[in-house]
């Protein structure tokens, strides 16, 4: 690589993308929420492993399998789709923290990581990420590997900001009914999602 210049851009570009709302940051926030931060960070790692996957996927022609046979982005889509329901009616129905959830789980790591590649917001982020700001100089394999992952040290705060920001919600949080508001809503939240999967 002669130059190191397209990361300041990129980062910029995925602060952008990470600071604002999505299914991971929804679902971040309602795992801070009811299980803490650090029962979380498995979660959250997996966001970052699966979208570092993806988008050295697509940097590496994952795009164009799709670009060719799109009954696979479909298939994706719907598969996608149906867990994200699956999940949100899970943070609907959650009871409150102190009500028996002790023995719930938040997303596992593989979990996690698996979802990035139904999830619409992350392949926005790895198709945009990749076609603006991958050199064409140097070592495609190297650039991308550099690339995915300054992306996702840059994401790292910026999507653990919302599990923060879940962790201080459920301190706020006070009786069984403000639980099950905030968990409705949260899943709902969610569910909504499938709008711009399926959309």
């Amino acid at each position: 690589m002669e130059t190191l210049a397209f990361l300041g851009p990129a980062s910029l570009f995925m602060i952008s993308m990470t600071l604002t709302p999505g299914p991971n940051n929804v679902m971040l926030t309602a795992s801070g929420a009811n299980y803490g931060f650090r029962r979380t960070l498995p979660h959250l790692l997996g966001i970052m492993g699966g979208c570092f996957l993806l988008f050295g996927a697509i940097a590496l022609g994952l795009g164009i399998v799709f670009e060719r046979f799109p009954i696979v982005q479909t298939l994706l889509r719907i598969i996608g789709s149906l867990y994200l329901l699956y999940l949100a009616w899970g943070i609907a129905t959650a009871p409150p923290p102190e009500f028996g959830n002790a023995e719930g789980r938040p997303l596992s790591f593989w979990q996690a990581a698996a979802f990035q590649f139904a999830n619409p917001k992350a392949w926005v982020m790895g198709l945009t990420l990749m076609a603006s700001f991958l050199p064409e100089e140097g070592n495609t394999f190297v650039n991308a590997l550099v690339l995915a992952g300054v992306a996702e040290l840059v994401a790292l705060p910026c999507i653990s900001l919302w599990a923060g920001f879940g962790m201080a919600i459920g301190r706020w949080l006070k009786g069984p009914r403000s639980w099950r508001v905030f968990n409705g809503t949260m899943g709902a939240l969610t569910a909504a999602c499938v709008i711009f999967i399926l959309g």
